[in-house]
């Protein structure tokens, strides 16, 4: 007799559902004008602060007799001279007279020391010829030349200027050779298989690169070139800023003498200013850090 066979059903497995995923968190975008405006002090009047809270410490050291006449004068005597040599004429002169000097010195200097820059950048034999021979004589004292200048160029007008060029070119120097000896080479590179020469590689590539360090350069020898004129204008001036803070020093001018050097310093500091500016400009197109906020 046959025997019937019971069959068995599979059990029905049943499709996992998928993991659900997690809903994305709500972020909420506030309007701007529900935070609270943070109170900010303009760059310019952070930057005044300095100097202004110097001179008002020098005020109330004058006002107080910490700080007695004789060692040092009060602003008020400062102003007070500085409208009266403004008067006659003598200062504006003394500044124009200071103010030629500087800028030949500083022409004869950039001169030479872009020349000498691009020589010992570009060119391999201009570095063995002229680098060794910049660092050597940068560790001399450019001010201890001074006994030496008066000997060669006399006490006139030379020795003053060639002061004033000597103090300009080592600054502008290592800094422009320094700036095109830190050209990217990967840049160079790149250039010269698209094709350009060597006129196209240094004028596209190479003195762009060496801008930013120039203009510090520049910085450093416009600071240096108002530093060598008031050591050089001690040598026998008869005209400028040295010649009144040497006439003062013989009566015991403070106030005249404290008057001479914040010119120095205002002047140097016009020229950062202007240096900054261009800096600014030339700069435009290249991103770099400006500092926290």
């Amino acid at each position: 007799m046959p025997t019937k066979q019971i069959g068995v059903t599979p059990p029905v497995l049943e499709k996992p559902e998928p993991p659900t995923q997690p809903s994305p968190a709500r972020v909420t975008i506030r309007g701007t004008a529900h935070l609270p405006r943070r109170l900010s002090v303009p760059r310019s009047v952070r930057r005044a602060a300095g100097p202004v809270g110097l001179v008002v410490l020098w005020f109330l050291g004058s006002v107080t007799g910490v700080l007695p006449e004789s060692v040092l004068a009060s602003p008020v005597d400062v102003v007070r001279q500085a409208v009266g040599l403004t008067k006659t004429g003598e200062l504006p002169d003394a500044i124009a007279a200071s103010g030629r000097r500087a800028a030949t010195g500083f022409l004869i200097g950039g001169t030479v020391a872009l020349s000498l820059s691009l020589l010992a950048g570009l060119f391999r034999l201009g570095e063995d010829v002229i680098d060794s021979s910049m660092g050597m004589f940068r560790a001399i004292p450019w001010v201890g030349l001074i006994p030496l200048f008066i000997v060669w160029f006399g006490i006139e007008e030379t020795s003053k200027i060639a002061l004033v060029a000597l103090g300009v070119t080592y600054p502008l120097y290592f800094n422009i050779y320094g700036g095109i000896r830190s050209t990217d080479a990967q840049l160079v590179e790149a250039a010269r298989m698209m094709g350009l020469g060597r006129l196209g590689l240094i004028k596209y590539v190479i003195l762009p690169s060496a801008l930013p360090g120039a203009l510090v350069g520049l910085r450093y020898a416009l600071s240096t070139a108002w530093l060598a004129l008031v050591f050089g204008e001690q040598i026998n001036a008869d005209a400028g800023l040295g010649y009144l803070m040497s006439n003062a020093q013989q009566y015991f001018r403070t106030d005249v003498i404290v008057l001479c050097l914040a010119v120095y310093a205002l002047l140097g500091l016009a020229c950062d200013f202007a240096v900054r500016v261009l800096s600014r400009r030339l700069l435009s197109w290249r991103a770099s850090f400006e500092g926290e906020a």
